[in-house]
């Protein structure tokens, strides 16, 4: 009874305290858990930094048994999509949690940011000193093979009896980098290509012409929204549009995350930032609007395009360090609320390289690889395709595991890993032949997967448009009805099965491969087929 009655009376004057709860997920990078990053110094402890603080979602394997009957023709579910609340009421935190997490953010001065409508992250804003001793670590400068990066020395862990899932912002050591292979030459050209741009070069419309060839849809009524690390010059936008001899009549609506710029001054370079509005509004020139969504991290940026669930139609043209554990709830609810995202799979061919194809590699993202595209002549028709030298493509570097609707596809013919998540799903022009306005000027030569994911988002919108113009539904996560069309023996009515060309190591070949995918898009055939869902 002695020994009762003293552990209450230290427990209620504070003297016991409970140990801090571990986060879910792993923060000290590689190189500085083994010892090969030189420690060289420490940021000063008054130095800002932004964090993104995720939680958990809650019966995360209901809802991914939800995704599964909501992508299934046969189910009394299909494409019956989830709203952002009702999402939020089944397997977001708890409101309680979510205080909980406030009240602790201000308690250690982490001043909050952005709050998030499904109460999975709290973007906050703190010095270096007060994360360090809200989150039991030290932080320092590391010198690694290539650059400097910032680091925890050790895992975080919380006074709070909460689980953590993950904490973005407390290493800098891979930064995103843009799927973009610039071109060498200013306007005038360096020839030789079937668009309409300077010395035939392809501009937007020629790849309308290639991949739809109608007029009829143009993407009304629907919204596509972009993922960005910098912000973009309008005036190299309306270049364009005024260069190609195109109205551009799509507004464009800005989402600053955390204060991230939406202009590029300065130093800042827009060329990616740019060819994907260019790109996407080209393929779908009716849009009711573009969503530019800018930020510092993934996280914040692609939450923020999950709890709007204003574009169902969602594009990324960069690639980052993978963190499945953290994006993976995010990328559920785009295919829970019938959301498209598409990733370019990168443009270093076969050689795909670890944080860097990613999020391209995930299984709920439709990783899109590149060809090399011939149509008839300026404005013209699709002629021929091949798969593209450089198109990122083979087994996930990242260690994803191959998804089930992909097993079925592996043969000796392709050559792809029955272990691993095996890119791209599918393709679309990259080749060094398009011509693009940014940095205060217009150039001839770009290509990169850079290209062919925008396109796709635009070419979506327009499937979008049809079904709501036949009272169906979006069509979502693609990944699902694209690997039920390629297992049809129609398959290359819908897809342009590209079966020449490589990627240094793998050939593009009749059916799935991985240079290409099942390939780009026939028009409308392709959208009567996504629309039908089977």
């Amino acid at each position: 009874m002695k020994r009762l009655a003293l552990v209450a009376a230290l427990l209620a004057a504070g003297a016991v305290k409970a140990a801090p709860i571990q986060t879910m997920t792993q923060h000290v990078p590689a190189s500085v858990a083994n010892g090969a990053a030189l420690l060289v110094g420490a940021p000063a402890a008054t130095q800002p930094l932004e964090l993104s603080i995720s939680l958990p979602l809650r019966d995360e394997p209901a809802l991914r048994a939800v995704i599964h009957d909501l992508y299934d023709p046969a189910s009394p579910s299909f494409r019956r999509y989830l709203s952002v609340a009702d999402f939020t009421a089944q397997y977001g935190p708890t409101a309680a949690d979510y205080k909980a997490l406030l009240n602790f953010a201000a308690a250690h001065n982490l001043h909050a940011r952005q709050y998030a409508a499904n109460r999975r992250l709290l973007d906050v804003q703190a010095s270096v000193g007060d994360v360090e001793g809200a989150f039991h670590i030290g932080l320092y400068r590391v010198r690694g093979e290539t650059r400097t990066f910032l680091a925890p020395d050790r895992e975080p862990t919380i006074d709070l009896a909460l689980q953590i899932l993950h904490i973005t912002g407390l290493d800098d050591e891979i930064p995103p980098q843009p799927h973009l292979v610039r071109g060498p030459h200013a306007s005038p050209p360096h020839g030789g290509g079937t668009g309409s741009g300077p010395g035939g070069d392809f501009i937007g419309s020629d790849i309308r012409a290639a991949y739809y060839g109608g007029t009829a849809l143009t993407g009304a009524g629907q919204s596509v929204g972009l993922l960005e690390y910098a912000g973009y010059e309008i005036a190299d936008v309306q270049n364009y549009f005024t260069q190609v001899n195109q109205p551009l009549d799509v507004p464009i609506v800005g989402v600053s995350l955390n204060g991230a710029n939406l202009r590029c001054k300065g130093k800042c370079d827009d060329a990616e930032q740019a060819l994907d509005i260019e790109e996407a509004i080209s393929m779908a020139p009716g849009l009711s609007q573009l969503v530019f969504y800018v930020g510092h991290n993934d996280v914040s940026i692609l939450n923020q395009m999950a709890v709007d669930n204003t574009s169902k139609q969602l594009s990324s043209s960069w690639g980052w360090k993978a963190d499945a554990a953290t994006l993976d709830p995010i990328f559920e609810e785009f295919a829970a609320q019938g959301q498209t995202f598409v990733d370019a799979t990168g443009d270093d061919g076969y050689h795909l390289l670890r944080d860097a194809v990613w999020p391209g590699d995930d299984q709920y993202v439709t990783g899109v690889g590149g060809t090399d595209l011939t149509t008839t002549g300026p404005g013209g028709a699709w002629l021929r395709e091949a798969g593209w030298r450089f198109s990122g493509g083979g087994p996930s570097p990242d260690d994803i595991a191959i998804p089930s609707y992909q097993v079925p596809f592996i043969t000796r013919h392709n050559n792809g890993s029955k272990k691993l998540r095996n890119v791209p799903d599918i393709a679309g022009d990259a080749n060094e032949d398009n011509y693009s306005c940014y940095d205060g000027g217009c150039y001839t030569g770009n290509g990169g997967t850079s290209y062919a994911a925008p396109l796709w988002a635009g070419f979506i919108a327009l499937v979008n448009q049809q079904a709501a113009t036949s009272g169906k539904h979006p069509v979502g996560f693609l990944n699902p009805i694209v690997y039920t069309i390629g297992d049809k023996w129609s398959y290359d009515q819908v897809f342009h099965d590209e079966k020449h060309g490589d990627n240094g190591r793998y050939i593009a070949g009749r059916g799935f491969d991985l240079v290409t995918g099942f390939g780009s898009p026939v028009g409308q055939p392709l959208i009567d087929a996504l629309v039908r869902g089977k």
